[in-house]
């Protein structure tokens, strides 16, 4: 062993060394200050995520620009970091190869891989840089982002890849013959060029140098990483396998809160002692790409809520208190990812750090009553983020411990209690839509015996709003024209509770919950269909924590179903010529995956529908802005959410709209009003019933 590689092994030990407790130091923040939950569930489906999220960086690639470099260099890295094994070998055992003991054929592919993915990666930074400094994207921007460290760590990979190369290249000069150079094409080529301007010595003295810089840079890299946002570099793939947002589980599912554990004395989250390790796991795991709150319909429109500050806050609150929960005396003292991110960041004191807390100091009360709960932040997560979690459990504290809510949400909570809806209706007039229409309650038809196949939920809106009501008698038409044998709940029915949940009021919410699930099982109901995207999601996907279980199904695939079965009588003409564009519901999107039933839909019932897609569609589809309780709040901040997306929609010159869900129906009519349009907003059971064959209106015409 000679001198160089007794420091190179003394350098490693010490780097592994500084790594490996920096590792354990954060591992001991996030699970001493977070609390514990499983996250090891169900394995096949978590390395299902891991392969594709991860590995094949699905996520990544929905920015097709960034994205792609972004994947080139994370595939550069898994490839030229089994060349930096070697390289490290080497520096411990001089002369060591892979050609020592590989086939020639197979190490002459893995030292033209390493050659060229280190220029795909040097491009990719290379484009990166210039996109940070030149073309500035709006996401990228703002005090909070770590501008300078990123082209920083920019530079550094683009140090190691140009270092890679000269390596090679130097080697190739002064022993062009070396079993070891087999493979090194581009090394081989740059030396050809510069076998004439560098002697054999010169070579062996700038590859020695090239050598040592890319070592040292290598551990130097990987060492600043624990104090740097690049943090998520090495837990970013174990935050995908840990997470849920893509499964295992539920998607969108609300955690389940145990209201009758008598021992417990916090509601929600305050602070990050009342947050999981695995929320704690994603402030680490957080790039601030800033993909979160570029997809935020209330940053879009001008709001103070970023989700990315939400996640950032939460590392930084971190960061601040663990030291000191912890006792780590030194990182108190000097904390790292500590910046300007809330109003007391950075303080220095041990009583002041315990005095703030995550929910004011850090994220404030106007950010958290701005989300509408859309999951567009979640979905464009690269790494798999749930910044939703936080926000419900910062609300629910908000609500159960502090009482602290936005003045208009007091009615609705109130009128949830007294009448089993947010609105002041009384109950005795949910039913008051189907008179005349022969449609039974449940009560009804048990009285005589039946036991009808189906419960159609109509849902608060459904029941009480004058324009909801119409798409309520829709469906039943067309429920009734295609002989399904089905009943309603009518007066027994009430809310499932969902606006409460959302609003951070959890025993609101189980208490309607829970008296709709013993209605329910009181009628042995077992199949429920809805034409309420909220209402779908909540019985469906999250009264299962309560005991009820039940096949919920969405009326734009049931309508689906009975269309291609056959079972719906339309006229025969083939209807109106009519450009139509539908509007993606994000309970019904981004929270249960049906995006492809209502256009089909739409498309069976005008067979010569031109159905067009605005800008934003599908899983990017923008907010109609009333969910999370919104529907329920002023929104006197910015543009208004319904008015930027009904502009969406009538750019694209559409001469109908087409939505699925009631709450949608009432923010695209008001934003098709405030833009002083004609064009008529309906649901896709109107449109379905207005093409029924008998006794049903000619026209199209939500009015």
């Amino acid at each position: 062993m000679t001198t160089g590689n007794v420091v190179f092994l003394v350098i490693l030990l010490l780097a592994a060394a500084f790594l490996a407790y920096n590792a354990q130091r954060l591992y001991r923040y996030m699970t001493m200050v977070g609390k514990p939950e499983h996250r090891l569930d169900d394995p096949a489906r978590r390395l299902w995520n891991l392969l594709t999220i991860g590995f094949a960086q699905t996520k990544i690639l929905r920015d097709p620009t960034a994205g792609t470099s972004h994947a080139a260099v994370f595939w550069g890295f898994l490839v030229v970091t089994i060349g930096t094994v070697e390289v490290f070998v080497q520096g411990v055992w001089d002369g060591f190869s892979y050609a020592s003991f590989l086939p020639a054929p197979l190490y002459a592919l893995y030292a033209l891989s390493q050659e060229l993915f280190a220029l795909l990666i040097l491009a990719a930074v290379s484009f990166l840089i210039y996109r940070r400094l030149v073309l500035k994207p709006k996401r990228l921007q703002g005090d909070v982002v770590h501008g300078t460290e990123a082209v920083m760590i920019l530079a550094t990979i683009a140090l190691l890849m140009v270092t890679l190369v000269i390596t090679g290249t130097m080697e190739a000069i002064y022993e062009p013959d070396a079993p070891s150079g087999y493979g090194r094409l581009v090394g081989h080529g740059l030396a050809l060029g510069l076998s004439g301007v560098i002697s054999p010595e010169s070579a062996h003295t700038v590859r020695d140098v090239s050598w040592w810089t890319h070592a040292i840079a290598v551990l130097g890299f990987i060492n600043f990483l624990p104090y740097s946002k690049h943090l998520h570099v090495l837990v970013s793939l174990p935050n995908v396998f840990l997470s849920n947002t893509s499964g295992p589980g539920t998607i969108g599912a609300m955690r389940p809160m145990n209201l009758e554990d008598e021992t417990a004395e916090q509601f929600g989250a305050s602070d990050v002692e009342h947050l999981s390790w695995k929320n704690l796991l994603d402030g680490y795991a957080c790039t601030e790409c800033g993909r979160c709150t570029a997809a935020c319909p209330a940053n879009i429109t001008g709001k103070v809520l970023s989700p990315r500050k939400i996640v950032v806050n939460t590392r930084q609150r971190l960061m601040e208190k663990a030291p000191l929960v912890v006792g780590d005396v030194g990182e108190f003292r000097r904390p790292t990812l500590v910046e300007q991110e809330g109003a007391d960041a950075g303080t220095q004191t041990a009583t002041a750090v315990l005095e703030n807390r995550l929910l004011d100091n850090y994220i404030t009360e106007e950010e958290l009553w701005a989300c509408t709960s859309c999951r567009a932040c979640v979905q464009e997560c690269p790494v798999s983020i749930d910044q939703l979690d936080i926000i419900n459990e910062l609300r629910r504290n908000l609500v159960l411990m502090e009482s602290r809510f936005p003045e208009e949400l007091q009615p609705a909570f109130q009128s949830m209690e007294r009448n089993g809806s947010p609105w002041a209706f009384s109950p005795a007039a949910r039913e008051e839509w189907a008179q005349g229409l022969d449609i039974p309650t449940m009560a009804e038809a048990f009285e005589r015996g039946a036991r009808p196949d189906l419960l159609f939920w109509v849902g608060c809106m459904g029941s009480f709003d004058d324009r909801a009501k119409k798409i309520t008698v829709a469906f039943a038409r067309v429920l009734k024209a295609a002989g399904v044998d089905f009943a309603i709940l009518g007066q027994e029915e009430t809310c499932n509770g969902d606006p409460a949940r959302r609003m951070g009021n959890e025993y609101l919410y189980q208490t309607l919950a829970k008296g709709a699930i013993e209605t329910l099982d009181r009628y042995e109901v077992k199949t429920v269909v809805t034409f309420c995207p909220h209402c779908f999601h909540q019985i469906g996907n999250e009264f299962p924590q309560l005991g009820g279980n039940y096949e919920v199904i969405h009326h734009t695939t049931y309508i689906e179903r009975l269309l291609q079965e056959g079972r719906v009588p339309l006229d025969t003409d083939e209807g109106k010529q009519l450009t139509m564009v539908y509007h993606d519901s994000c309970y019904l999107g981004r929270y249960n995956d049906v995006y492809d039933a209502p256009r089909a839909t739409l498309k069976r019932a005008l067979p010569v529908v031109n159905l067009v897609e605005p800008k934003r569609t599908k899983s990017r589809g923008l907010c109609c802005g009333a969910g999370g309780g919104r529907m329920w709040m002023e929104e006197t901040e910015g543009k208004r959410i319904n008015v930027e997306r009904t502009e969406e929609l009538l750019a694209t010159g559409a001469d109908a709209i087409a939505v699925a869900c009631p709450f949608c129906m009432t923010m695209m009519t008001d934003g098709v009003t405030a833009k002083g349009s004609e064009v008529p907003v309906l649901d896709i059971s109107e449109v379905v019933a207005s093409r029924l064959a008998t006794g049903a209106p000619a026209a199209l015409a939500g009015d």
